[in-house]
Parts: structure tokens; C-alpha cells; sequence
């Protein structure tokens, strides 16, 4: 991984608290032409029919300020202009912003795009479920669906309801029994019913519940992933480890190294400034948290010590452990689950883009990735990020193996590929003017993609892949 142009080690004097100089440009690393990114044609299809949903949960896109979203349908003319990368697809999930059974072409997709797809591929989407009774589930899997993901926050009806605004969770279970009804009267044992748990503080204890719940009622797989907070209120109920996997290890190291020579760092912030005023203590402490971050930066390790003084190990730990459990019950189950990272990973990988993922919303607009779909705004801890829509064409103007091959799109693509991207979350000169504008142009590697800071890039969310 390349090294930026300022260091984490100039943090421990005044510099803390100022500005970047300007990046310079670095020269790019190959990158493996085999790649499925880079083929002729997408290997996954990721296809909005939809944002008009039936429900209005609060910790979704669509409720919070700056989206800009505007409402729609897929049309039939849009979906036949992929006709070109169905024969080569893997598979296509017909899911986005809204809710998929809101269509009312939903089953006129499937079966145009399993006429044309590989026998082995397939094609999903995720729902709240809601309006999913046997009529509609026979309906959709003799069109040829071949799996569905049911959002399940909780098992308690009440949390449920507070969850999922306008849902009631004897609903779902009304969902999964015409789903296994239609599984059985179709002759289709090969069809898959999965969850959604998006994982929060208020109810991580629920996960193993809900696999159990689950997995009674037909379900084959579980994805879990955690709250991405679109509003302030809801970062509090985040329950991911900001720091990454390697700045704990080391801080973890450093700091079992100050308890055992007396030192304690948690008040470094405040004293780090007091250059006339400190207590010979006070200077070993602030020398010693340098010391530490000289050595983050000999190893390519992003250290912000802030959030390393404000971690909770016992709730990491709790995370750490309920995940364990909740592996070790699927195992038990028999269901094939899907696990978050308890921290940001620190070899980070696009799970879409190098899968050969592409992603078009109900106007035809084609996009690289679930992070860069829609406009909105979010929060990584307490701090704002603004997420611009990234489009590299319309289906009304181009073909889409035209814009899946254009210059840009592949650039693009082959950017993200070589994953020399900084760890932003985890930087001491946070907020950044380059990753917290409204308008990203480059971060402080001179890249153009805003990968540094993604959720999904660090491992943080999962989605229907």
C-alpha cells in the first residue's frame, strides 16, 4: 500500500489540528487484467425496479435529509436493454432503494432474464416482505426466482414494529409460510429463503433468536450486517469497533506496554498542547504516545488516537462473542450466514466491483457500486459524510456493454482494483477537506475513487450478492 504524502507521525505536534499539504501523483500499480471486474461483460447485475417502498423506517436512505430521491419504476424497455449481459450474468438481484413486491412487472423481469441467463445462474432480491402472501409467492417462483431475503431486525413484535415503522412481524411469519407453501407446490426444493438482520446495539442480543426463528420457519441463509447511521441520532446505536483490526493491535500492544512502565494516556489531548506548562509525567506521556505513533507509522498503520482513548473493549469483546455464537448456531442450523467485521478490516476488498458487479437504478442509470447508487448523507461516528451519486451512463443512450467497456467506467474499476486507498476512519487529520467536502475530487493518495471511506470496502455491511 502506497504511503500518503503527510504522516501520522508529523501528528504529534502542532500539525494535529492543520491542514494537508497537497497530494502528489503517484504512479499506478498493474492490475490483474483476469479479473472478473474487467472482463467484456458484468458478472452480477444489480437492477432497482423500484424506490417507492410501503414502509418508512427510520434508519433508511429514503427518511433522511440530502437524498434527493426520485421516485420511480423500472419499465420493461429499460430492463430489455440488459438483454446483452444476461447470457453471461451469474446473477441478478432486483432489489435498490424501495420495495421489489411494489412492482407489479417484478415476475415479467424474472422470467425475461431467465430466459437469456446460464442455467446455473440466478435471481433474487431482498424485501420487508409485507405484501408476500401464497398467491404472489407461487407467482414468482414459476416465473423463476430462485431465492428471496426477508428483512428480520427482531422477534419481538414489539421491537419490530419500532424497527420496521409500519410492519408487524406476525406478517413475516405469514411470509415465510407462503413461501414454504409455494416451495412445496412448485416442486421447487432448490428455492432459497433467507434473512436480513442489520445488526444495532439495541438488539445484537436478538441475533441468535432470530437465526433460531428463522431457520424453524425454512429459512436456508441469514445475512447480517451492521447500521449504516443516516442521521445523527442513530450513530449511538451503532455497534461496530471504529478502529481498525491492525490500530488496535498496536494500540492494544502500546498500551499494555504504559500500564506496565506507569503511564497513562488518556489525558494526552489535553496535555499534548501544554508545551510551558507540563509536568515532567505529563512530557514522558506525550513522548511516549509519539513513540507509538512513530511506530504506526513505520508499519503503514492508521492510528487515530482519539478514538483510540475512546474505545470500549468490553463491547467489542460482546460483539466479538455474540458473532461466535451466532456462526456456531447457524453451523448447528444448517444455515449459511453471513457475518460482518466486528472492527474495519484492514485488507480491504470490494466484494461487488471484483465480483464483476454492476448496478442500475429504475431510470437506467448504471453505477459501480451499493455505496455510490444514491445521493444521501451519512455518519461514521459523529462525522458527516456527504455520498454523491456515481454514474457512467444511461441504458437510454448507451448500450450497457458500452458503458460497462467505456474508458472511464474500466479506469474506474482498475483504480479500486489495486486497493492503495488511505484508511480514512482511522486518520488523525479527520474531518479531512478532501473526504468530508460535498463534492469528492481525490483523497489525500490523489485517488479518485472515494473507497478510503467505505463501509462496505472496510467489511462493515452485506447485501444480497
Amino acid at each position: 500500500m502506497r504511503k500518503p504524502t503527510w504522516s501520522i507521525a508529523n501528528l504529534s505536534n502542532t500539525t494535529l489540528t492543520g491542514s494537508k499539504p497537497k497530494a502528489a501523483r503517484i504512479p499506478p500499480a498493474p492490475v490483474d487484467q483476469s479479473q472478473p471486474a474487467l472482463l467484456p461483460s458484468p458478472s452480477k447485475l444489480f437492477v432497482e425496479t423500484t424506490t417507492y417502498c410501503n414502509l418508512q423506517c427510520s434508519m433508511c436512505m429514503k427518511q433522511t435529509m440530502g437524498s434527493e430521491l426520485k421516485e420511480g419504476f423500472l419499465t420493461m424497455e429499460t430492463f430489455q436493454a440488459l438483454d446483452p449481459a444476461f447470457p453471461t450474468a451469474e446473477s441478478l438481484v432486483l432489489s435498490g432503494i424501495g420495495e421489489p413486491l411494489l412492482c407489479n412487472r417484478l415476475e415479467d423481469f424474472i422470467r425475461h432474464a431467465r430466459g437469456l441467463m446460464p442455467r446455473d445462474s440466478w435471481i433474487g432480491f431482498q424485501s420487508n416482505g409485507l405484501l408476500l402472501d401464497e398467491k404472489r409467492a407461487i407467482s414468482l417462483l414459476e416465473a423463476g426466482l430462485d431465492r428471496i431475503c426477508i428483512s428480520v431486525d427482531s422477534v419481538s413484535p414489539e421491537t419490530f414494529s419500532v424497527v420496521r415503522e409500519g410492519g408487524e412481524l406476525k406478517d413475516i411469519d405469514r411470509a415465510f409460510s407462503a413461501l414454504n407453501n409455494a416451495r412445496e407446490r412448485c416442486g421447487r426444493p432448490d428455492f432459497k429463503i433467507g434473512i436480513e438482520f442489520v445488526i444495532m446495539r439495541d438488539n445484537l442480543h436478538e441475533l441468535p433468536s432470530v437465526l433460531r426463528w428463522a431457520a424453524s420457519r425454512g429459512a436456508n441463509f441469514a445475512i447480517t450486517s451492521h447500521l449504516l447511521p443516516y442521521a445523527p441520532a442513530f450513530v449511538k446505536n451503532a455497534a461496530y469497533e471504529p478502529n481498525t483490526e491492525d490500530a488496535i493491535r498496536l494500540f492494544e500492544s502500546w498500551r499494555k506496554r504504559a500500564e506496565a512502565e506507569g503511564i497513562d494516556m488518556s489525558d494526552y489531548f489535553r496535555t499534548a498542547f501544554l508545551r510551558y506548562s507540563r509536568t515532567p509525567e505529563q512530557d514522558r506521556m506525550v513522548a511516549f504516545v509519539r513513540r507509538m505513533m512513530d511506530d504506526a507509522r513505520s508499519r503503514d498503520i492508521f492510528l487515530n488516537v482519539e478514538l483510540l482513548l475512546q474505545r470500549d473493549p468490553t463491547w467489542y469483546n460482546q460483539v466479538e462473542a455474540t458473532f461466535a455464537g451466532a456462526q456456531k448456531i447457524a453451523d448447528e442450523l444448517g444455515l449459511d450466514i453471513r457475518l460482518p467485521a466486528v472492527a474495519p478490516r484492514s485488507d480491504r476488498t470490494c466484494d461487488f466491483l471484483e465480483a464483476g458487479g454492476v448496478f442500475v437504478s429504475w431510470d437506467g442509470k448504471v453505477h459501480p457500486c451499493y455505496f455510490l447508487w444514491h445521493k444521501y448523507i451519512c455518519y461514521f461516528t459523529e462525522r458527516k459524510k456527504h455520498v454523491v451519486t456515481k454514474s457512467f451512463g444511461s441504458l437510454a443512450d448507451e448500450g450497457i456493454l458500452e458503458i460497462w467497456n467505456s474508458a472511464p467506467y474500466r479506469e474506474f474499476r482498475e483504480e479500486v482494483l489495486r486497493h492503495e486507498y488511505p484508511f480514512c476512519a482511522n486518520c488523525n487529520l479527520i474531518p479531512c477537506e478532501y473526504l468530508y467536502c460535498e463534492e469528492f475530487e481525490q483523497d489525500c493518495y490523489t485517488n479518485t475513487v472515494p473507497c478510503g471511506d467505505c463501509f462496505w470496502c472496510m467489511g462493515l455491511f452485506n447485501c444480497m450478492s
